[in-house]
C-alpha cells in the first residue's frame, strides 16, 4: 500500500477569489468569474470569454527585482506558494532547523510564460535583437515557476515540472507524492497557467473547443444540453503536501490526505480501444485501496464538449453506476485554468471534506441522458470523507486522484 501524502498548506488564485477563504465563500455562493477579457482586446477573435483573476497588483505581493524577471503567470504562482507555505505554518527563512535539501517543488506548466514571450518577440520585431530581454531566455519556460518558487524560498530538493494540460495538475501532485515516499519532508505542488493574451488566446483557439457566445451565464455548460465548448481561464492552486508523521510531528494543520492516484492515456483516435478515463478512475481507487462506495464525491473534468461529456459521463456511471455519486463541476464559475484547474479541484474537494458541503455548478440545466447526480446552482449539505478528482488533457491524457479526510 502506497504513502499517503497530507495537504497542510494551500494557496489560491482564482478568477473567482484570491486566497483560500474568498474563494471558497464565492464558490458556495455560485460568484462566477467569468466575463469578458479584458487584458487584451478580443474583439477580433471568435471567442472573447475569460475566468481572469481580478484584482492582483504583482507589485502588492512581490519585490520589484522579480516584476521585471517573470511572466504574469509566474507572479500568480509566486505569491500562491507563499500563501501555501505560511498557511502551513512553513518558513524556509526563518527556521533554523529547516531541511531545505529535504523540500522541493513540483509544478505543473500548460503553455509557459506565453505573454512575457509575446511582449519579448514584439520588441525584436519592432525595435531589434539589442531590445529582447536577458529574462526571456527562462521566462517563457515551462518549468520556469518550479524554479522561480525554488529560488525564492532555497528548496533544494528533488523538483521537476510536469506537462499534460488540465491532467498536469494532479500528475504534479502525484509526482509530489512520490518524492515524499522517496524521502523528502515537505514538497510545494500545484499548477498555475495564465496564458490571456493575444498569443496564448490564438494557441488555445486551435483546440477547437473554446466556447463562442458572449453571454458569461451560457458559455460554459458541461453536462448540459447546450453544452458548446469551454471558457479559458488563468490562476490555479500551490500546496504544500508532507509526510504525514512529520507534519503531525510539528503539530501541523492537516486539511487532509492525497490516498491514490492513477493515470491512462487514451488510443489513437479511430482505434476500436475504449478511452482511458476509466481505468484512470479503477487505478486511482485500487492504489487508495479503495472501492467505488467508498467515494462521496467526484470533482469532474467537465469539458463541455458533448462527445467528452459523454465520455466523462460513461466512464462515471461504469464506475459508480447510474447516478450512483454526487458529481460536482466549480469549474463553471471559473473557467478551464489548464494545468491549475485540478490543484483547484483539489482544493475545492479538500475544503468540501472540511466543511460537508460541495459547491454547485452553475448556470447548467444537466442533461438527463447523462445519468448524472450533478450538483447544481445551491451548494449541497452532505458528509463528505472521500472525494475523486478528475482531469483530462489536450491530446489524451487521464489522470485521476482520492483525497480523504485527516
Amino acid at each position: 500500500m502506497s504513502v499517503s501524502a497530507v495537504v497542510t498548506g494551500i494557496g489560491v488564485t482564482a478568477p473567482n477569489g484570491l486566497g483560500v477563504e474568498d474563494f471558497w465563500a464565492a464558490s458556495l455562493r455560485g460568484v462566477s468569474g467569468i466575463g469578458p477579457i479584458t487584458r487584451f482586446d478580443p474583439s477580433p477573435y471568435p471567442s472573447r470569454l475569460a475566468g481572469e483573476v481580478p484584482g492582483f497588483i504583482a507589485e502588492d505581493h512581490l519585490p520589484s527585482r522579480l516584476l521585471p524577471q517573470t511572466d504574469h503567470m509566474t507572479r500568480l504562482a509566486l505569491v500562491a506558494a507563499d500563501w501555501a507555505l505560511v498557511d502551513a505554518g512553513v518558513d524556509p527563512h526563518g527556521d533554523d532547523g529547516f531541511d531545505d535539501f529535504g523540500a522541493g517543488v513540483v509544478t505543473a506548466s500548460s503553455a509557459g510564460g506565453f505573454e512575457f514571450g509575446q511582449n519579448e518577440l514584439r520588441a525584436l520585431w519592432s525595435k531589434g535583437s539589442n531590445h529582447v530581454s536577458a529574462y526571456q531566455s527562462f521566462a517563457w519556460f515551462y518549468a520556469v515557476n518550479t524554479g522561480q518558487i525554488s529560488i525564492r524560498n532555497g528548496l533544494r530538493g528533488a523538483s521537476g515540472v510536469v506537462v499534460g494540460d488540465q491532467a498536469g495538475g494532479l500528475d504534479a501532485l502525484a509526482q509530489a507524492r512520490r518524492n515524499i515516499r522517496k524521502g523528502a519532508r515537505i514538497m510545494v505542488s500545484g499548477g498555475v497557467d495564465a496564458s490571456i493574451c493575444p498569443w496564448g488566446w490564438v494557441a488555445q483557439l486551435t483546440s477547437g473547443k473554446l466556447s463562442t457566445d458572449d453571454d458569461p451565464d451560457t458559455a460554459y455548460r458541461p453536462f448540459d444540453r447546450a453544452a458548446a465548448g469551454h471558457v479559458p481561464g488563468e490562476g490555479g492552486a500551490i500546496l504544500v503536501l508532507e509526510e504525514p508523521a512529520a507534519a503531525m510531528a510539528r503539530g501541523a494543520r492537516i486539511y487532509g490526505r492525497i490516498a491514490g492516484y492513477g493515470a491512462t492515456f487514451d488510443p489513437k483516435p479511430g482505434s476500436a480501444r475504449p478511452p482511458g478515463l476509466r481505468r484512470a478512475i479503477e487505478s486511482a481507487l485500487a492504489d487508495a485501496n479503495l472501492t467505488p462506495g467508498d467515494i462521496d464525491v467526484v470533482f469532474a473534468d467537465a469539458a463541455a464538449v458533448p462527445a467528452l461529456d459523454r465520455i466523462e459521463a460513461d466512464a462515471i456511471t461504469a464506475v459508480f453506476g447510474p447516478r450512483g455519486v454526487p458529481v460536482a463541476a466549480p469549474k463553471t464559475m471559473i473557467g478551464r485554468l489548464n494545468s491549475g484547474a485540478a490543484p483547484l479541484d483539489v482544493v475545492a474537494a479538500l475544503l468540501s471534506i472540511r466543511d460537508d458541503v460541495v459547491p454547485p455548478a452553475i448556470n447548467v440545466s444537466a442533461d438527463p441522458d447523462y445519468h448524472l447526480d450533478l450538483v447544481t446552482e445551491q451548494p449541497r449539505r452532505m458528509s463528505a470523507r472521500t472525494a475523486l478528482v478528475l482531469a483530462r488533457g489536450h491530446g489524451g491524457f487521464n489522470s485521476a486522484m482520492v483525497v480523504r479526510a485527516p
